[in-house]
């Protein structure tokens, strides 16, 4: 049981062992239901078939809701960012969930991510903009770059998420490549 949470990413030595003890600790009931959430997670989670993000159904619950805005698409490397989002209650387009990012020194190529299913998506006129919201390093910067490429041309508006300083954080501790990025992507107030 030790070795099996070890393989989970982030998960320590220490951390391995605890969680093997609580385990062992729970009643057989919390036990089965321990183990019946993670076959059923295996067995029945999979992806909507339109937006890639993960469900329980073929179409996931956000794109099955009709109050979201279907002219915005927010393009994201992978469910755990489309949750952070999701959580701040304040986007309310589709989303586009690609699998990745593009890391030629990965071996992750542009057609091993859904950057097709994406491009299908924009096929009738209904999206306006595509915001495309992945990570601020290499990868996420040459994803975002050689997708603003493939869908300028279908006139349609490409954003990107702004960088900066983070809310409650001190200028003279912020590194110089943020306050370049939040000089050069500044708002009028």
């Amino acid at each position: 049981m030790i070795d099996c949470f070890r393989r989970l990413p982030g998960v320590g030595s220490k951390s391995a062992v605890r969680m093997a003890f609580g385990v062992l600790s729970m009643s057989q009931e919390e036990a089965n239901e321990f183990c019946n959430a993670i076959v059923g997670m295996k067995q029945g989670i999979t992806h909507c078939r339109v937006c890639r993000n993960l469900s329980d159904s073929e179409i996931c619950s956000i794109c099955s809701d009709e109050r979201r805005d279907a002219s915005v698409i927010c393009v994201v490397e992978d469910t755990r960012t489309l949750m952070a989002i999701e959580r701040t209650n304040d986007y309310t387009g589709l989303y586009h969930v690609l699998g990745g990012a593009i890391s030629p020194v990965n071996g992750i190529t542009p057609d091993m991510l859904e950057i097709q299913t994406l491009i299908s998506r924009l096929g009738d006129d209904c999206v306006k903009e595509i915001i495309i919201a992945t990570n601020p390093n290499i990868e996420g910067e040459t994803t975002a770059i050689y997708l603003s490429k493939l869908i300028k041309p279908l006139d349609i508006k490409v954003t990107r998420l702004a960088y900066g300083v983070s809310v409650g954080s001190d200028l003279e501790y912020t590194d110089g490549e943020t306050l370049a990025k939040a000089i050069s992507g500044r708002q009028e107030i």
